[in-house]
């Protein structure tokens, strides 16, 4: 019996929630994001320069030039003398509320994906498949999804390699967790059809 992504609601939903609250835990109790961000030395100072620059908000790149420009002797010697960096200016203070319904909603995006390429991957088959089956393709369209996405960063922003892997680690798990669900409740989705 073939099965919609309609019909996939619940593993849908339960793994998001699932994830959220592995999120929350992985990043508020558990220690190993705690080292992910540093504090400026002389922040006083920093906070000063930036407030004086009366800059909006943004993302910035220091020194600044564009490739076309980087030819130009002075914009090179600019660069190679650095500091290097990347500074994001917030039009305001973090909306909590916001941001924590915003990843809800892109963790209900990834697990819609996921039961897509899971639906696909299973339909027109003769019998639902066995749970370590479901398990293994679900987890693992999942794992690419919350795993992959944050190493172009690192490469090219320089974000740091040790909160990288942190997040890496977290995206194998959350990925377990929502193969987990889609396995256990794929045959509860086939009865409902």
């Amino acid at each position: 019996m073939d099965v919609s992504v309609v019909d996939l609601w619940l593993p849908i939903l339960l793994a998001a929630v699932a994830v959220f609250i592995y999120s929350f835990i992985a990043n508020v109790v558990s220690p190993h994001h705690h080292g992910d961000w540093k504090e400026l030395p002389n922040e006083d100072a920093m906070l000063e320069a930036v407030r004086g620059a009366d800059m909006p908000a943004g993302q910035y790149m220091f020194p600044y030039c564009h490739m076309k420009d980087f030819k130009d002797p002075e914009v090179k010697a600019r660069y190679e003398k650095g500091p290097h960096g990347i500074l994001i200016r917030w039009p305001g203070a973090a909306n909590m509320p916001k941001n924590l319904v915003l990843t809800f909603i892109y963790y209900l995006v990834v697990n819609l994906c996921v039961a897509y390429a899971t639906k696909l991957a299973f339909n027109g088959r003769p019998a639902e498949p066995a749970f370590m089956d479901a398990f293994r393709f679900s987890g693992a369209v999942a794992i690419f999804a919350y795993c992959l996405g944050c190493i172009p960063g690192t490469i090219w922003f320089g974000y740091s390699w040790r909160s990288t892997w942190m997040y890496v680690i977290d995206g194998f798990i959350s990925g377990a967790i929502t193969g987990v669900f889609f396995a256990w409740l794929w045959p509860a989705a086939e009865a409902v059809t």
